[in-house]
């Protein structure tokens, strides 16, 4: 009853978290709002590192977001956006009694005689929850992720203390209005804490990458998961730091990173349905020399249109076709596109498209000045702002962060690969009704609700 009780999203929670977060979100205003209406010069770079710091000390969302947001063009001021992603998604584990205290509550007081082991030590830790191995009376080895207390309240907190910080920055900047980024951030952030919805999201991905080699998902044990505890095979690899310390050929880091576009981009062109949270901690290096999936929280599913609309803006930047552009950004949900924010928004999708124009094997970024895609974001940027702002839709979001993350995630692997070819085998024969069909019968299979 107390571990219930202490899980309820209640406004002492609440007002518990924003104690912790609100001298930092509110020192952005402060000091924003120092430079702007009185002149006041202020050190933004150094209160970005303590913004850095604080939030890097906290369970929950805040740090996921603060991750999320660095990968959207200007939703933060580069002081801050610089700072923020260095934050990293590992964070201190908690102890014992907490352990015992969520299985309790969540298999029953008896729950260590259902297992013939379980690691008192995690061995992850991340924002909403840690993972402690175990193995099962069948002799299974599992892993078992638990979420920490007081999550709900924390993350109603976390998303008050966001809102904040986007309503500071809008007031000083209309490049990019965030309203629509905000709601979709919130929702899939509240979803990623029914640990019920990640199993299902998780035998949806085993649906929609079973004839795919060299990738390799957990499966979920069902009478050992909640809403709050997700019991799944465990998974035996490496972190992606470490192997990358060992100094892999070419051609082991080409195979990882082969396996990882199709990991993410099969399931979106063909289901519809994308992973919005590729980073380095979400997968590991197989035994194989693949990799394997970790993480099934942030899953996005789009109606085939949207999935069409990025196809056909691939090939309307390709043969520089303005009219299909615009299209492509209209069914995305883009609205009062001048030519001039059509320009401007199709410098970022030259951007982003740029490796999937050449027939030929190469990096997924050629410059070595690891400051280009920031340097192109800050022109989008200014042409925003010059032609009046954007409101992006929030499908946008995730689609975007993927392609960023994924971009970066490549870079880390010194990959090496026919991009255009990739690209080219998984939207071969793209058909938006085989897509809806496809995409129906797999959340069926997987027990996954449909989109609203």
């Amino acid at each position: 009853m107390a571990e219930q009780a202490e899980d309820n999203s209640t406004i002492l929670g609440e007002i518990r978290r924003l104690a912790r977060t609100s001298g930092a979100v509110t020192g952005i205003a402060a000091r924003i709002a120092g430079q702007r209406v009185f002149g006041i010069s202020t050190d933004r770079a150094r209160h970005a590192e303590d913004l850095k710091a604080i939030i890097g000390g906290l369970k929950g969302p805040m740090m996921k977001v603060a991750q999320i947001l660095t990968t959207i063009p200007d939703a933060l001021p580069d002081e801050y956006a610089r700072e923020l992603a260095q934050l990293q998604a590992n964070a201190p584990a908690m102890g014992w009694p907490f352990v015992r205290r969520r299985m309790t509550t969540e298999l029953g007081s008896d729950w260590e005689k259902k297992f013939l082991d379980f690691g008192r030590d995690a061995a992850a830790a991340a924002s909403l929850g840690q993972v402690h191995r175990a193995r099962l009376l069948d002799g299974r080895e599992v892993a078992c992720k638990l979420q920490y207390p007081d999550m709900v309240s924390t993350v109603e907190a976390d998303l008050r203390q966001l809102k904040l910080a986007m309503a500071v920055y809008k007031r000083i900047d209309n490049a990019i209005h965030h309203d629509d980024i905000y709601i979709e951030l919130a929702t899939r952030l509240r979803e990623e804490l029914d640990y019920q919805r990640e199993a299902a999201q998780l035998r949806l991905y085993r649906v929609m990458l079973a004839n795919q080699y060299d990738i390799v998902t957990p499966a979920p044990i069902p009478e050992f998961s909640t809403k709050r505890l997700l019991t799944m095979s465990w998974l035996d690899g490496t972190s992606v730091q470490k192997w990358l310390a060992t100094d892999p050929d070419q051609e082991s880091r080409n195979r990882v990173a082969r396996a990882l576009f199709r990991a993410w981009y099969v399931p979106f062109y063909r289901y519809g349905i994308i992973h919005g949270d590729p980073h380095l901690g979400n997968y590991q290096i197989s035994l194989s020399g693949g990799i394997n999936l970790l993480d099934f929280g942030s899953i996005r599913v789009f109606h085939s249109s949207f999935v069409a609309g990025v196809i056909e803006l691939f090939e309307a930047i390709r043969d520089g076709n303005d009219e299909r552009a615009h299209h492509a950004y209209t069914i995305w949900g883009f609205t009062d596109l001048t030519k001039e924010k059509l320009d401007v928004l199709n410098q970022w999708a030259r951007f982003l498209y740029e490796p999937l124009m050449q027939d030929r094997a190469r990096r997924i970024q050629e410059t070595n000045d690891v400051t280009f895609g920031r340097s192109i974001a800050e022109k989008v940027h200014e042409g925003l702002k010059r032609t009046g702002g954007v409101r992006p839709p929030r499908e946008f979001v995730l689609m975007d962060r993927s392609a960023i993350g994924l971009g970066s995630v490549f870079m880390r692997l010194g990959a090496k690969l026919n991009w255009q070819s990739l690209f080219q085998e998984t939207v071969v024969d793209f058909d938006a009704t085989a897509l809806d069909i496809r995409q129906r019968t797999a959340l069926e299979a997987a027990g996954v609700a449909p989109p609203l």
